[in-house]
């Protein structure tokens, strides 16, 4: 089987332009400055970046796009990644994949929240205990490590209510295209919504990050 030819850096951006049009030289550059990427060198000193290099790029690239994520983090991802583990399972808690509910203890201990921020999401609606404020949902878990994220940023509990008011409205939305189904109470249709619901969640999820970006691009641009 022939060697695959290295490629230029011009190449590269050539390739992932159409995923990430904001890639350039100078971006690729300095990932490589920050010890993200190592591409190899021809005799007269040109960047040669082979399958793997490429593979890596885009992977962080999307990390950046799509999670808004701080290279110290996505080299931390990386390490899973060279490792060939699901990244997303790997973030994601196991009780969360479980179903199995979390104390009170539980969730602070994951989240590193404070027992007060812990108090102020509660009060401001943006994690709902299950019962009093002793037990939570496994998505709560998952919800209380974005929170924090965004917390130790400077944003404060009531300004996260905008995502909790979002999520609301968003699952009001695909709660009425599954109503029919769901009143006819036979397990087919409610088999059948819980079908629709999972891959309309999917496809709203994508949609909501895309605008996001899209918002997000703009303003940064003007």
């Amino acid at each position: 089987m022939p060697e695959e030819k290295p490629l230029s850096i011009g190449e590269v951006i050539n390739l992932l332009r159409d995923d990430f049009p904001d890639v350039s030289v100078s971006k690729i550059r300095f990932l490589e400055s920050q010890g993200l990427i190592d591409p190899s060198r021809s005799d007269s000193g040109y960047r040669q970046f082979d399958a793997e290099d490429l593979a890596r790029l885009r992977f962080i690239l999307q990390q950046q796009r799509d999670h808004f994520l701080p290279l110290k983090v996505i080299r931390s991802k990386l390490t899973l990644w060279e490792r060939g583990e699901d990244i997303e399972s790997k973030t994601a808690s196991k009780v969360e994949s479980s179903g199995e509910p979390l104390s009170r203890s539980d969730l602070l201990k994951r989240s590193s929240l404070s027992d007060q921020e812990l108090d102020d999401l509660i009060e401001a609606g943006v994690i709902r205990p299950l019962v009093d404020s002793t037990v939570f949902s496994s998505y709560s878990g998952t919800a209380a490590v974005e929170a924090k994220r965004l917390m130790d940023l400077g944003l404060e509990a009531r300004h996260l209510r905008a995502v909790r008011l979002s999520v609301d409205r968003e699952a009001d939305l695909l709660l009425q295209l599954t109503a029919p189904l769901m009143r006819a109470k036979n397990a087919e249709a409610q088999a059948q919504a819980k079908d629709l619901l999972e891959s309309s969640a999917g496809t709203v999820l994508a949609m909501h990050r895309a605008l996001l970006n899209g918002e997000l691009k703009q303003q940064l641009s003007q």
